[in-house]
């Protein structure tokens, strides 16, 4: 088999990690408390647990991006335990983190090699090899990526691949992956098991992290299931099923979690969208909402959803056509107008669509008030505090002090408070734009309680979403999109996968010319 990346260490150098009853906390909170972890050499180790369950934390033990308060860390049965970024580098641990880390304003090769930068006699920057380099890494990860484009101009799935290739560009021993797949296609995505298959063949560790279970099933060797900040059990993933370990995440049967969704369809067009085109996007969508229904848009990637969700609030222009809201055409040319018309969004993304990073959890929280709704010039402190203990209590955020910054949480007590700032504005309509991405199977659940709440308050949602168990579980009626179109609708009754993904494939025009 072919080598598939730069300077790797052979398989008999392979890494043997054991971390053995680690604690971490941060002030009062208790992120890690006696956890242990063993990777044997040459595996794939999935590493799961719900949003802040210390899966994040104690891989950034391991990193040394974080310092445990007790326990010990040993590679290859030495003793490490006052890591560093840089002295875990050096011993061959590469991490590719959840939060996206690379500078926009850089061109993707400047990127990869940041830190690292290749040069001419210790003075000069080697560009022209640093670039070459970098088409190699591409060819070699089967990706069409152009070294010299500025990060700002790719799409967030690009984005995932290049951090993906920082890591496999240098030497290693161990790659730590936090949920990498989350803005990959399925087609990324087996590209991506195909990489970290070839790690394997060559002696090389994988911890991966992630919350989808098809995913750990099928590219994972042994598990290691942390709850709370604490360690559950580990073992081989050819001795359990996918119900058996996601009960150990959430820690009861999940056949008690059934979303009641009762029938609360008021006979009212509230939504309607007529004739609407975003040229190169999407063409002529036409479909309405009514008052307490949840309508979910699905399809593949390419197909315009994206697009269109931006469009319905006001944060893409359209070409033509028109959006009807409550008997009155929707002004899209601002954000806020919209806003104020009474139609909030959720949209993809959290990271880089949602959370201002520099800003507190109840900053972030208030934020979408603050834009639309406050008058005074003034922030009462009071009132941000009462407003956000009662979202928290609503949205069951998990956090210590509202004044510490957003990126303490976990990305899905993130997510809670992202949908906490539009819940509390009391719109008409609410565009949730992949609304449980990054979610672990917990907080999915509580999600889909506060959407069909909302539908019980007489709101109308929408939901664009390619997660076919989440449609089912909530979803009044189905658009489902092909290339820039709405191909089919299906009733709640009428909703399976097959029949879904027939039409999300386009197999109903087989034979139709198109682009032409």
């Amino acid at each position: 088999m072919p080598a598939l990346f730069i300077n790797l260490l052979q398989r008999e150098n392979s890494m043997l990690l054991e971390m053995k009853n680690i604690s971490k906390s941060f002030g009062a909170v208790k992120a890690v408390q006696n956890v242990s972890l063993s990777v044997d050499k040459v595996e794939i180790h999935g590493l799961l647990g719900e949003n802040g369950a210390g899966k994040s934390t104690l891989m950034n033990v391991l990193g040394g991006i974080l310092r445990q308060d007790s326990g010990e860390i040993l590679i290859d049965g030495v003793e490490h335990n006052h890591l560093t970024p840089i002295k875990s580098g050096h011993l061959g641990i590469r991490f590719i983190h959840q939060e996206l880390n690379l500078i926009n304003d850089l061109k993707v090769f400047e990127n990869l090699f940041l830190n690292n930068e290749m040069t001419r006699g210790g003075l000069y920057l080697n560009k022209k090899e640093m670039i070459r380099k970098s088409y190699e890494i591409f060819e070699k990860m089967n990706l069409d990526i152009d070294p010299l484009a500025y990060v700002r101009e790719l799409d967030t799935s690009r984005k995932q691949l290049i951090e993906i290739a920082k890591a496999l560009l240098f030497e290693c021993r161990l790659i730590i992956m936090d949920e990498p797949t989350t803005a990959l296609t399925n087609e990324e995505i087996e590209s991506l098991f195909d990489i970290m298959r070839g790690l394997k063949a060559e002696g090389i560790s994988c911890i991966y992290i992630s919350h989808k279970m098809p995913e750990l099933f099928s590219i994972c060797d042994r598990y290691t299931v942390l709850r709370d900040g604490k360690f559950i059990s580990s073992g081989n993933f050819s001795d359990i099923n996918e119900q058996q370990a996601t009960e150990m995440l959430v820690g009861r049967s999940m056949a008690d979690d059934v979303v009641e969704k009762n029938d609360c369809i008021i006979d009212e067009d509230v939504f309607q969208v007529e004739d609407l085109t975003c040229e190169g996007f999407f063409n002529n969508i036409n479909f309405s909402l009514k008052k307490g229904e949840i309508v979910a848009v699905t399809g593949l990637f390419g197909d315009g959803r994206g697009e269109l969700s931006e469009c319905l609030f006001g944060a893409r222009k359209m070409t033509s056509g028109k959006i009807i809201l409550k008997d009155n055409e929707l002004n899209t040319r601002s954000i806020i107008n919209v806003i104020r018309s009474g139609v909030s969004m959720v949209p993809r993304n959290r990271k880089e669509r949602s959370i201002l990073k520099d800003l507190s959890i109840k900053d972030n929280l208030s934020m979408s008030y603050f834009t639309s709704k406050q008058i005074s010039p003034l922030i009462s402190n009071r009132v941000e505090n009462k407003r956000y203990e009662i979202n928290r209590k609503t949205t069951n955020i998990k956090a210590g002090d509202p004044d510490d910054l957003i990126t303490s949480l976990s990305g899905g007590n993130q997510q809670k408070v992202v949908f906490s700032r539009w819940f509390g504005l009391d719109s008409d309509v609410y565009i949730l734009d992949n609304p449980t991405q990054g979610i672990d199977v917990g907080a999915k659940f509580e999600i889909y309680q506060l959407i069909t709440k909302l539908a019980e308050q007489g709101k109308s949602v929408l939901v664009f979403s390619s997660e076919f168990p989440e449609i089912h579980k909530i979803a009044d009626r189905c658009l489902v999109m092909y290339k820039g179109e709405i191909n089919k609708e299906f009733s709640r009754n009428d909703l399976n996968e097959v029949d879904v993904m027939y039409y999300a494939t386009g197999s109903n025009k087989k034979g139709e010319v198109h682009g032409k």
